[in-house]
């Protein structure tokens, strides 16, 4: 079964890689290590897609947008054949509009993917994370508002691609594809995270007319482009993989 999955795996390559991280938040490699990997496995575009900024321990600082923006520039001059994105992993949260970005800072990028993580205030950190770690009291009602949570951060915002669903808390998953479809927001298979996961991406391809992206999360440059097994976890849970934005099979020959 498991060479099967390989050899489907290795019918297909990734076109784009729009989720990898750098050193100007939580990844070990410059923007230009992150572009070199994609542009040697042949890819149309790559995008760096750093932490937001409200992150209280790796968000990236608001004064470097500027010279994110720069670097990014630069290697659209460099590697002409490519196409170079400046993006941003914006933090869910509960206030505001229901992101650590603002909403005319959307300006600032060519386009904004969204997550849930740990580290930030008003987002149930410490709730998800006991939760994580086993302690399941209030599972019902930790779930009904991390989803709800997500919802609105989907339905406020323009986001294009939800990272890692699922991932460090109980969500609702049908719920959550239900709204990705209605806001046209992609829902990631992240290689990194292990999220959607197979059982998760069985639910959120229940919905119709959702679509699903593989992405690596790179935060060292010899994993952008990693997407393989996100491939083998789609086939597993069943999922037509046409539904898969950023993968096409290969020219014969």
């Amino acid at each position: 079964m498991e060479n099967n999955l390989e050899r489907i795996a290795d019918r297909y390559e990734m076109v784009y890689d729009l989720h990898t991280h750098t050193t100007y938040s939580h990844g070990k490699g410059s923007v230009e290590d992150n572009v070199r990997q994609a542009f040697n496995q042949n890819m149309e575009f790559v995008a760096i897609s750093d932490h937001g900024p409200g992150h209280l321990f790796y968000g990236i600082n608001r004064n470097d947008l500027s010279n994110l923006r720069n670097d990014v520039e630069k290697m659209n001059v460099k590697y002409p054949k490519m196409s170079v994105k400046m993006s941003v992993e914006a933090n869910i949260i509960k206030d505001g509009n229901g992101l650590d970005i603002r909403p005319e800072e959307f300006e600032e990028f060519d386009f904004v993917i969204a997550g849930y993580h740990y580290g930030l205030f008003g987002c149930s950190c410490v709730r998800n994370w006991l939760w994580n770690k086993g302690l399941k009291w209030g599972e019902d009602a930790l779930r009904q508002a991390n989803t709800q949570m997500v919802i609105n951060a989907l339905r406020q915002n323009d986001i294009s691609i939800l990272t890692h669903p699922g991932d460090k808390g109980p969500f609702d998953i049908k719920a959550i594809a239900e709204v990705c479809a209605e806001t046209d927001t992609l829902m990631e298979i992240n290689t990194w995270h292990g999220h959607l996961t197979e059982e998760e991406i069985k639910i959120a391809a229940q919905v119709a007319e959702v679509e699903f992206i593989i992405s690596s999360d790179a935060h060292t440059p010899d994993r952008v482009g990693d997407f393989k097994e996100g491939i083998e976890r789609a086939v597993r849970a069943g999922l037509d993989l046409k539904r898969i934005v950023n993968i096409r099979e290969k020219e014969e020959g």
